[in-house]
């Protein structure tokens, strides 16, 4: 692949990442369900690196992190780090172990989403301010709301893939 279609592939990703991070940051907070909304910026990483594999995957990790933190309020630094770990992580496995697919991705952002809650979950009780049952109850469906927009930004990027960045049918 010259240069310039390199280029011009990371440029479509990157614009392909706005209205998912509009939807995300300024849409879906309006209209939650169950008392939550969705967390899709993490899927946006998963289905990168599912199609692109580890070392790409955690470049649009900490590209994505960056963009995360530097725009919503209250959010930790260390997204930066846990989406750069989270795009290694994913086209790691999805590369050497599950399928680099839709199947692959599913997986990967169950794993994702899981971890994310479960640190959530550690970071509140270490604070002491809520109860595990109360973290619990907004874990559940946080993670379930998030997971079904998995295949919807994977169709996005894997239909990407398929225009300028390979030719493979995952």
């Amino acid at each position: 692949m010259t240069r310039r279609a390199l280029l011009h592939k990371w440029l479509i990703y990157a614009l392909a990442l706005i209205p998912i991070f509009l939807l995300d940051w300024a849409v879906l907070p309006r209209y939650p369900l169950f008392g939550v909304h969705p967390t899709l910026l993490p899927l946006a990483v998963a289905a990168v690196a599912t199609l692109e594999g580890p070392i790409s995957g955690a470049g649009y990790g900490l590209a994505t992190g960056l963009l995360w933190t530097t725009t919503y309020a209250g959010v930790s630094s260390l997204q930066v780090a846990l989406l750069t770990l989270t795009g290694l992580l994913v086209g790691s496995a999805t590369q050497y172990v599950l399928s680099q697919s839709i199947w692959g991705c599913l997986v990967c952002s169950a794993g994702a989403l899981l971890v994310q809650e479960m640190l959530h979950i550690l970071f509140f009780l270490f604070l002491r301010t809520a109860t595990v049952d109360t973290l619990v109850a907004v874990a559940v469906p946080e993670f379930l709301w998030t997971f079904v927009w998995t295949a919807p930004i994977y169709l996005i990027y894997y239909l990407i893939y398929r225009k300028v960045g390979g030719t493979k049918l995952a």
